[in-house]
């Protein structure tokens, strides 16, 4: 079946054309290195950028998607398995037990979520898959002086920011990946 990449990132339709670029890009990425794409399902804005250039490159895709959502008719149908669950927190856990790894585009206050719940699995050592946070245009730039504060005032220790390293752009996504399977437990994943 191959290894799957989950990929957190915003659904809104309003944002700067970048963003969606940047979604198009990863997901091209993602299916030309061989890998699949688990994500949260949905067919609109970013989220679904990434779905649909990931398939157009022949690339596999994973939706997992509340029922709530699929209602409303946000699912992407197009996916090749649409995995339909009865919360928000069902999706994560699938989508965390799918993956081989984790990407975080730009987002809201989901994506956020999703981007915690990821690194705080990682500092309990509850999983040792590779994430990685794309800071397009310093859109992180005050997460990341947030968790430098964390750091500082020793509410977490200085190894945090190596859970995480951050890419600038959708190009630098690759070399991160491939060094944090390098450096983790489960390079076995890689395989």
């Amino acid at each position: 079946m191959g290894k799957l990449l989950c990929v957190y990132c915003a659904s809104s339709l309003t944002l700067d054309a970048k963003y969606y670029a940047a979604g198009e890009a990863l997901g091209r990425g993602l299916a030309e290195r061989g890998w699949g794409l688990v994500y949260g399902g949905g067919r609109a804005g970013v989220m679904g950028a990434v779905a649909q250039a990931t398939k157009a490159a022949g690339g596999r895709v994973v939706g997992v998607i509340p029922d709530f959502m699929v209602e409303r008719e946000l699912a992407y149908r197009e996916a090749d398995e649409l995995v339909v669950v009865g919360s928000m927190r069902e999706r994560r856990r699938i989508m965390e037990e799918r993956a081989a790894a984790f990407v975080t585009l730009p987002g809201g206050i989901g994506t956020l979520e999703e981007l915690v719940e990821i690194l705080v699995g990682r500092a309990l050592n509850r999983h040792g898959k590779p994430l990685v946070l794309v800071n397009q245009d310093g859109f992180y730039d005050e997460l990341l002086a947030f968790f430098e504060k964390m750091v500082r005032e020793g509410f977490k220790t200085q190894g945090l920011m190596q859970l995480m390293p951050v890419a600038r752009t959708v190009d630098e996504v690759w070399p991160l990946l491939e060094q944090a399977a390098g450096e983790s437990a489960v390079d076995a994943l890689w395989r």
